[in-house]
């Protein structure tokens, strides 16, 4: 089932099928598939200005696709990006992000 506010069969509902088959054809679970489908969909709904709000991360990022593709093909995790632990240091408010390298936030945020 697509996510709320996206109808069946629009775009974005057949978009949401298609990565949904995609992933499960690859041995993900449904849960996970589900999931991952609803939150790509979720975010190109906010790219494309169809949600009705949306973070400053969801509209400035690079898109899910290109992302996935960057960071599909290097040999160690890179994780999230400096710009998403730092949005997540400022929601949990810990004193001195504006300085802290990426390696020094992830610590931070406890390795998480």
């Amino acid at each position: 089932m697509p996510p709320r506010g996206v109808k069946k069969g629009s775009k974005r509902g057949r978009q949401y099928e298609h990565i949904k088959q995609s992933l499960r054809s690859r041995g993900t679970s449904a849960e996970t598939a589900e999931e991952i489908a609803a939150r790509t969909v979720n975010k190109e709904r906010a790219r494309h200005g169809e949600a009705r709000e949306s973070s400053r991360l969801s509209r400035e990022d690079i898109s899910s696709g290109r992302r996935g593709g960057i960071r599909a093909h290097r040999r160690s995790p890179r994780g999230r990006t400096k710009e998403q632990l730092y949005e997540e240091a400022r929601e949990r408010n810990i004193r001195g992000r504006s300085k802290m390298t990426k390696a020094q936030l992830q610590r931070a945020l406890g390795g998480r």
